[in-house]
């Protein structure tokens, strides 16, 4: 069974002035650079997860209900902007919570910020999960610092070819019946799969604006939606996929399915320059 991946509250977890599109963006290192460097070994899959390295992965953030419950990802692509999915159905009274890495420290220089506009993809189709992408202005710029900075986004035509390794970070359960998300930040390794090879699995539920990653023993989980699926380009992590959908028990053997971002830079571009 195919099911979005978002953390659904009360433990019941449904099955399943700059902006950084040009090469620059107002991070303390340009986009996609973490100051703290991750430290990845191999193939690991966030089911069995393997904690992050505090601070290694500084544009995700964590979207939180107002009584601080984690309910999916997202990644900052700017001071002011947010992208997550769609499915994720933010509303303005929800917080993005920047620079945590373990849920349950006291010590971590967080950042709570309020949500100005919540903007979903106009295409966008609970139904089919196409276009599962939405933008959230933050009422203030998150402090851009050594735990908090952007994400590269790819260019419209970039490729990323299927057996790239990638990476994916989330909060979401180690376990598809776990009862609660872990507090540590965890992340794994995956590859790239052919959207011809993810329709072995998913069907013609798959379109060009998805792509497929893991099925390597590798998955994510509930409340890992709408965080990041990131490559490596040109010396920079690139935000290539948005966390969208996969087996309701987070099967490490089948594809998960996320928004392939390429096809939204027009519309992200488009939607930056009108706010």
């Amino acid at each position: 069974m195919d099911t979005p991946l978002r953390a659904q509250s009360s433990l019941r977890l449904t099955p399943l002035g700059h902006h950084p599109l040009t090469s620059h963006c107002p991070c303390p290192s340009g986009c996609g650079v973490p100051t703290i460097d991750p430290v990845l070994s191999g193939l690991s899959r966030i089911v069995n997860g393997e904690d992050a390295v505090p601070g290694s992965w500084p544009w995700q953030v964590s979207l939180q209900t107002s009584s601080g419950f984690h309910f999916c990802g997202g990644s900052l692509i700017s001071a002011d902007w947010v992208v997550t999915a769609a499915h994720c159905g933010v509303r303005k009274s929800h917080l993005v919570v920047a620079g945590v890495s373990d849920h349950s420290s006291e010590e971590e220089a967080v950042q709570v910020l309020r949500i100005a506009e919540v903007l979903e993809h106009p295409l966008w189709d609970l139904r089919t999960v196409q276009n599962d992408i939405a933008l959230l202005k933050l009422a203030t710029p998150v402090s851009l610092s050594r735990t908090v900075s952007a994400v590269c986004l790819p260019s419209a035509n970039a490729s990323f070819p299927a057996g790239s390794l990638c990476t994916t970070t989330g909060w979401g359960k180690t376990r598809y019946n776990a009862l609660k998300t872990p507090d540590k930040l965890q992340q794994a390794t995956l590859p790239i799969v052919s959207n011809a090879d993810c329709r072995k699995y998913w069907g013609s539920k798959i379109t060009d604006v998805m792509i497929c990653a893991g099925a390597s023993g590798v998955s994510s989980c509930m409340g890992d939606s709408g965080g990041p699926l990131v490559c490596q380009k040109d010396g920079a992590w690139t935000l290539v996929g948005i966390v969208s959908w996969g087996s309701g028990r987070c099967g490490p053997f089948s594809p998960g399915v996320y928004t392939r971002v390429t096809k939204f830079i027009p519309w992200v571009l488009e939607v930056l320059e009108a706010n």
